[in-house]
């Protein structure tokens, strides 16, 4: 509980920087002018033993300080600024939400490498063929089709389709009604 803490005389107050590596994210206590570390505290999974919040404000937590000899200590450090505390809490959410994602990642490629592969490669001697129709060359390639002549508009009639009967020839509209 904040309300035990003698919140009106700090023993020290300085910066809070939050740093990663891998991992592991480390809150950093600074001194404000010379930035000298005071004390660090590594945290490696959130919400967990590292940091925790306190049960009486949205301001105040507990985080465990390590002197890097195996020597633990639980400190309770407190923003003045509400918006201050909101912010130390998201950045260490990212951080953590950005660990899982990338142990997801890893663990989705690795479940794709242990799986059967697919060869989609010829084998020794094999061969396809690519039969494409209507394919026009160009002119003057060796074995080019023969250019047709053009031929007059009433000569260009198709013949009737297999098994039809042949069109009714047009009439000029002057031996019939136009339309």
């Amino acid at each position: 509980r904040a309300a035990e803490w003698q919140l009106d005389q700090p023993a020290w107050s300085g910066r809070m920087r939050i740093t990663a590596k891998g991992k592991v994210a480390f809150i950093k206590l600074e001194d404000k002018t010379s930035g000298e570390l005071f004390a660090q505290a590594p945290v490696e999974q959130f919400p967990g033993i590292a940091v925790e919040s306190v049960t009486d404000s949205s301001r105040y937590f507990v985080i465990r300080i390590e002197d890097g000899n195996g020597r633990r200590a639980f400190i309770g450090v407190g923003f003045v600024d509400r918006g201050d505390a909101f912010d130390f809490n998201v950045a260490l959410q990212d951080h953590f939400k950005w660990v899982r994602q990338q142990s997801e990642l890893a663990r989705q490629a690795q479940s794709l490498d242990e799986g059967p592969r697919l060869d989609l490669g010829f084998k020794e001697g094999q061969t396809i063929k690519l039969n494409i129709a209507n394919m026009k060359k160009k002119e003057g390639a060796a074995g080019s089709a023969k250019p047709r002549p053009a031929a007059p508009a009433a000569l260009s009639r198709l013949p009737p389709p297999p098994g039809g009967k042949a069109p009714v020839p047009a009439l000029p509209c002057g031996e019939r009604p136009c339309p």
